[in-house]
């Protein structure tokens, strides 16, 4: 089976390569409209350092916030709040894609795919990483028989009168 595992670490390998390559030109691209929209929309004499500031925030929160989402839920705890920043951010980084695409279906499509491949890739690699070992396993209980009650004879009691005696008599 030692193959197989060489056979692993290659498809691994060539994994870890196309989403570094498709990260860095998906963000790049991404980054750069939400740096060209944002420096449209500010006054002038804003840094040019702010338009990177907001391409860093609506491309990176996402991110952080599936990997938030995978511990909260690894956890059992609450996803809410990491889910709203998620959506959040990822609309933020779409309208900007849109705003500085041509007016027109292609054009929008065309200047999505960078942050929809960037979000898809993450997604797909955050949600692969998840394995058997990251987590102790859980004991499945076997089921346990319930216990027989062996019924108790009963014969019937009665008065002197012959009147029979329903439930328990104590004088």
């Amino acid at each position: 089976m030692r193959g197989g595992r060489v056979k692993d670490r290659i498809e691994s390998l060539a994994l870890v390569v196309i989403v570094t390559v498709v990260a860095v030109a998906a963000g790049w691209a991404s980054f750069s409209h939400v740096h060209d929209w944002t420096m449209r929309h500010v006054p002038h004499g804003t840094p040019d350092a702010f338009g990177w500031v907001n391409a860093v925030i609506s491309e990176l929160v996402p991110v952080a916030a599936l990997l938030t989402i995978k511990q909260r839920r690894r956890d059992g705890a609450s996803i809410g709040y990491p889910l709203f920043l998620l959506v959040a951010a990822a609309t933020l980084s779409l309208s900007a894609q849109l705003a500085v695409a041509q007016p027109s279906p292609s054009g929008w499509l065309l200047s999505a795919v960078p942050a929809l491949a960037f979000m898809g890739l993450v997604k797909l690699v955050f949600a692969g990483t998840s394995s058997k070992n990251d987590s102790p396993p859980v004991p499945v209980p076997t089921p346990t028989p319930a216990p027989v009650i062996a019924p108790i004879p009963s014969r019937p009691v009665s008065r002197p009168s012959g009147v029979p005696v329903i439930g328990q008599v104590t004088r």
